[in-house]
């Protein structure tokens, strides 16, 4: 009997310690567990706000892209046009210029069979080459030689005052190299280093309108002498301005002074 309480109270001293232990131990533990979370918490915030941080700049740097390239993918992602003759994807033509072209150039393939694209860009960043660019325009809307065999896209670059004429095979052969240099050359870069740009698309348009229906093709504009006048004198033509006023004056005191001399001897010696 006295060796079953002893045990029971062993027993009980045993519990009572591990209950202790346990109490002891508890608090340390939770305590580590918050540390720990409090670290994890802090590294999660900054790493989404890096991951945040990063997005944005490549957002922008990608938007900046595409922004630069965005017209030139817009022009070849354009459907092959049927109800007009431009793309004015620069948006500098008016609309009496946009209604001109329309009504010229839809008698012109009523006439002749040749159809131009008329189109506009403010800047090339993908393809830099003018005539290249076209060529891709003309090969996205008109797939096979035949579709583009009498097909012409007139293309204008704003920002760079340049751009290009380019065709079909027929095409080509009517309009000829010589007009195309005159164009690319001068009617071109005269009219959009001036920014004017309805002309330059009208002037164009009239030119190849008149070739391809074997009519007189208006000149090309010339460009305006902007010398200005020299409205000085140099330091030559001053003194030599001097020399002739002095020499004048000069022979004009002599004969003031010389004719009445001659004059009362002439009298004197009569008398």
């Amino acid at each position: 009997m006295a060796f079953a309480v002893k045990q029971q109270g062993a027993m009980r001293c045993a519990h009572s310690s591990t209950s202790t232990v346990r109490s002891s131990v508890r608090p340390a533990v939770s305590r580590k567990a918050v540390v720990c979370n409090a670290q994890k918490d802090v590294f999660t915030n900054m790493a989404q706000k890096a991951a945040a941080a990063s997005a944005a700049a490549l957002l922008t740097l990608g938007g900046m892209s595409g922004a630069a390239m965005a017209s030139e993918f817009d022009i070849l992602a354009e459907s092959t046009p049927t109800n007009h003759y431009y793309v004015d994807d620069a948006n500098v033509l008016s609309k009496a210029t946009r209604s001109e072209l329309d009504k010229k150039l839809k008698f012109l393939e009523i006439e002749t069979g040749y159809r131009i694209n008329a189109v506009t860009v403010r800047k090339l960043e993908f393809e830099t080459d003018s005539f290249a660019f076209g060529d891709k325009v003309l090969e996205n809307w008109y797939p096979t030689p035949e579709e583009g065999d009498k097909k012409g896209v007139l293309l204008v670059v704003t920002a760079g005052k340049e751009g290009a004429v380019v065709g079909g095979k027929s095409f080509m052969e009517t309009i000829g190299d010589d007009l195309i240099d005159s164009i690319i050359n001068d009617s071109i870069p005269i009219y959009t280093e001036a920014e004017r740009y309805n002309q330059t698309v009208t002037s164009v348009v009239d030119r190849l309108e008149a070739q391809l229906k074997g009519l007189p093709v208006p000149e090309a504009p010339k460009r305006e002498d902007t010398t200005r006048m020299r409205t000085y004198k140099t330091k030559e033509e001053v003194e030599k301005s001097k020399t002739v006023t002095s020499t004048v004056v000069v022979t004009l005191l002599v004969i003031a002074v010389v004719v009445p001399m001659l004059q009362y001897y002439g009298y004197t010696a009569r008398d």
